[in-house]
């Protein structure tokens, strides 16, 4: 069994939290196409890290942590949130579940990060959980827009 190191839990417990914050107070808010398509946007510029040689990982590698994320772990965010028109508005409805998904998906990371870290560098460990995230947020950010538009347009 690999245990995470003191360190590494504390950030990404820091992070799970600020995640959580950001998503309640989003969901307090009507829903617009920039608020559905920043977020990936913005996610994007962190391929920058791959100019450093030390980032770097198969291609093979990547296209794996990307369908993970794209098919498997985005699938329970799209289960559990979808959009609803309210009025003039759109706003995210989320169920019970939301979060706790939100939840399973950190522990997750924690512990299969720190089992990559036994075998890859720290910078691959990173990159490869980068472009998982990457494949996640864009399939559940894509079907929102879809959504958004099928509500709005049609």
């Amino acid at each position: 069994m690999f245990l995470p190191s003191g360190m590494s839990v504390l950030g990404s417990l820091a992070g799970l939290v600020a995640v959580l914050v950001w998503r309640v107070r989003e969901g307090r808010t009507a829903v617009s196409i920039k608020k559905i398509v920043i977020p990936p946007l913005g996610m994007a510029t962190g391929f920058s890290m791959f100019i450093l040689p030390a980032f770097r990982i198969p291609w093979a590698w990547a296209t794996i942590a990307f369908l993970i994320g794209a098919l498997g772990l985005a699938y329970p965010l799209l289960r559990t949130s979808r959009l609803v028109r309210q009025g003039d508005t759109v706003m995210m409805q989320r169920s019970t579940a939301f979060f706790t998904v939100i939840l399973v998906l950190a522990a997750i990371r924690i512990l299969a990060r720190d089992y990559f870290n036994t075998l890859l560098t720290l910078q691959q460990t990173a990159a490869l959980f980068f472009v998982l995230a990457f494949g996640m947020i864009l399939r559940w950010r894509s079907s929102m827009l879809f959504e958004y538009r099928s509500l709005t347009c049609g």
